[in-house]
């Protein structure tokens, strides 16, 4: 099912590229915030793929991944993620 993956190219810290996917983009209708949720394809020692959580802002019309560091705002996309992993 390699044609229905979708790709992101993100910049890391030191200015290099790095292609990831995607694996779910959402927004919370309240505060407009958006998320994306996406994967290296890395496995940590239990076989389990790694996945990364970011929030998108937008400057200048151009969107930037930053980080989360709110507890009630994790708590909120842990939320998403459970009700998701309940429907496949």
């Amino acid at each position: 099912m390699e044609e229905n993956k979708k790709f992101m190219s993100i910049v890391n810290e030191d200015g290099s590229v790095e292609k990831v996917e995607i694996i779910l983009a959402f927004e919370f209708k309240d505060n407009k915030q958006e998320y994306v949720v996406y994967t290296k394809n890395e496995k940590d020692d239990n076989g389990n793929v790694t996945v990364y959580v970011s929030n998108v802002q937008y400057e200048n019309d151009e969107p930037k991944l930053v980080g989360i560091d709110s507890d009630d705002e994790w708590g909120r996309i842990k939320d998403v993620l459970r009700e998701l992993s309940k429907e496949e």
